[in-house]
């Protein structure tokens, strides 16, 4: 398997710095019914499950490293990515030819709370 650009323990991109998730909270009391679903409906496919978690694990990556981790086309998996920070779940910063794409931890803090909350 290929190794990701940041490992944990190293630097996060900038696009992964979003402050604390657990501050998030009170603002996600707020999260409504159709974002809720659009979020579930996004981790409605098991490719997007792993690519959320392989985001999570490592806290940032660039899509064609993505595309060697899984056995998925660059255009299926650029795909997927949209559909996951549509939903709010990701986030991602263009970097000269490449997107480097990581966890929104707002967005999966709002998840959290809304299904805990159900």
């Amino acid at each position: 398997m290929a190794q990701l650009t940041a490992p944990l323990g190293t630097a996060l991109d900038p696009c992964c710095v979003t402050g604390d998730p657990a501050g998030a909270e009170p603002a996600t009391a707020a999260i409504d019914d159709e974002r809720l679903a659009s979020m579930a409906k996004a981790l409605g496919h098991p490719a997007r499950v792993k690519i959320l978690r392989l985001l999570a694990e490592r806290q940032a990556c660039v899509t064609g490293d993505l595309v060697a981790e899984l056995p998925l086309a660059q255009s299926t998996i650029s795909e997927h990515l949209r559909i996951l920070r549509q939903a709010g779940l990701i986030q991602g910063e263009i970097e000269g030819p490449r997107t480097s794409y990581c966890v929104d931890r707002a967005g999966l803090a709002a998840l959290r709370y809304a299904v805990t909350s159900l």
